[in-house]
């Protein structure tokens, strides 16, 4: 089949690598003039890291660098993707700095039309990632206060650091981009202000300053903490007889994090128990950004909004007002995938405007499309790489999957769960976090691939290692390719 794979991010070269190797024509179209979609050079904001250490965000069968720190800086991490690309062959299929401008569907073909021209293709994988669009909130005054001077942007369009030297700057947010880029902006600042609506629980990345939160947040147990769709196993125990175990475990977490972090002194205890951190995502701690709360250097104005903006300053909902030259928005993103009709998105999403996707990968009805990089999780790069083999499994006809209907009462019934533990924070239905290997596991299960033995028990126990999934890209390969080329050892053309 000829294919066509829009975004060039962890979701698009994984489908690359995996479509080529089972025989497939493919061409990636990426808007960036370099891959790593929200690593891209175009789109880092100072101060940006992963958030799991390099040994749990990486692809099954490309370590990161042994040089590179626990947690590598966004420049690292899209040279790493390069390193990707290379290594496995892909860049000659790789059209860089080429923005997909519509996708249309007619008699199960796609004329895919970008900035460079059209072409005709037989399937379509959308890898353009849930972070792809910043939502900006639209503040009142906000063209006047840019008018006279102000900036206002999104974290990930704030790229030059030298750009707040001086500045007046004011984060709205209080994630993990939103707490990254204060503190690096407030190195060459005026001043810096966090205005924050609500209060989230954040992870330091060490424990104690001695255990990885790996440990505790990045295993079988770690996710079993929270209460899933469907329990299965030791789950019905921790959720059920042994929950005041469960219990009590998160609130030592707890206990440690407010003592560690000083958030009763500092006045930054979120609402709430730590268990709302499975509410939508998970956030680190930003490193020194506590210090600087508490030596002043940086103010977190909390159960807030900015109400409008004015010349040189920005006024709150509490009625106050703050000194702004530069406003950085770390308030999310939308999901959209603009290219695709409303017709045709309307097929594809719920009445709230949420993804149905069997296995957030597969809409029901449109057999000719499918999605990867949808199932945002802590492993997101294992996460778009198994879903990059479910696609090639499901278009060589290796899978067998449930009747229709009920693909879309287990898509509906999902949706409806989402919604309810997450107060309508998922992302419309792509945030999967903290379930990150049980969406994984469906997916295998699927494949017939089943993660069993030893390596679940360690698993139970340990961080996941991706490379412990490499062999299962192998046997798909061997099972539905017809290319001599291996997986593992392709090089660069």
């Amino acid at each position: 089949m000829k294919i066509a794979i829009v975004g060039a991010g962890f979701a698009g070269l994984s489908s690359a690598k995996v479509l080529r190797a089972v025989g497939h024509d493919v061409t990636v179209f990426e808007k960036a003039p370099d891959v790593g979609g929200v690593w891209s050079a175009s789109r880092r904001y100072p101060g940006v890291t992963t958030q799991n250490g390099k040994d749990t965000y990486c692809l099954s069968d490309f370590p990161m660098p042994a040089d590179y720190p626990e947690w590598p800086s966004g420049a690292q991490v899209q040279a790493y993707l390069a390193d990707y690309a290379r290594h496995f062959g892909l860049e000659p299929y790789l059209r860089l700095d080429t923005e997909v401008i519509s996708a249309d569907l007619a008699d199960g073909s796609w004329t895919v039309t970008t900035s460079a021209g059209s072409e005709t293709f037989d399937h379509l994988v959308v890898a353009n990632g849930i972070f792809s669009e910043a939502a900006v909130p639209d503040f009142a005054g906000a063209e006047e206060f840019t008018a006279a001077g102000g900036r206002v942007d999104a974290a990930s369009d704030f790229n030059v650091l030298d750009d707040a030297a001086g500045k007046h700057v004011v984060v709205v947010g209080y994630g993990k981009s939103a707490c990254d880029i204060a503190c690096a902006l407030d190195e060459v600042s005026a001043t810096t202000t966090v205005v924050a609506r609500e209060l989230l629980w954040k992870l330091p990345k060490m424990f104690a300053g001695v255990l990885n939160y790996k440990y505790l947040m990045l295993s079988r147990m770690g996710e079993a903490l929270f209460r899933y769709v469907e329990l299965a196993g030791f789950e019905k125990f921790l959720h059920g007889p042994g929950r005041p175990v469960r219990n009590s475990m998160l609130g030592s977490v707890q206990s440690l994090i407010l003592r560690q972090c000083g958030l009763e002194k500092l006045g930054l205890r979120p609402p709430g128990t730590l268990e709302a951190i499975a509410r939508s995502t998970v956030s680190l701690v930003t490193e020194g950004f506590y210090e600087k709360v508490a030596a002043g250097e940086i103010v977190v104005r909390r159960d807030t909004q900015i109400a409008r903006l004015e010349a040189g300053r920005a006024v709150l909902t509490d009625g106050s007002s703050i000194p702004a030259d530069v406003v950085v928005c770390g308030t999310g993103f939308h999901q959209r995938v603009p290219f695709l009709s409303e017709e045709l998105q309307a097929r594809i999403t719920d009445d709230r405007g949420n993804f149905e996707l069997y296995r957030q990968i597969q809409p029901v009805d449109v057999p000719e499309l499918s999605f990867c990089g949808y199932n945002s999780s802590f492993f997101s790069p294992l996460s778009a790489e198994v879903a990059a083999l479910w696609i090639a499994a499901r278009l060589a006809g290796g899978l067998d999957l449930p009747a229709p209907a009920e693909q879309r009462a287990h898509i509906a019934r999902r949706l409806a769960w989402m919604e309810e533990r997450t107060e309508g924070k998922h992302a419309r239905g792509t945030n999967i976090i903290p379930f990150s290997l049980h969406n994984i596991d469906e997916m295998l299960d699927d494949l017939g691939t089943p993660v069993r033995g030893l390596q679940r028990l360690r698993e139970w126990l340990l961080p996941v290692d991706p490379a412990d999934y490499a062999w299962i890209a192998d046997e798909i390969v061997a099972r539905h390719g017809t290319t001599v080329t291996p997986l593992r050892t392709a090089s660069a053309a």
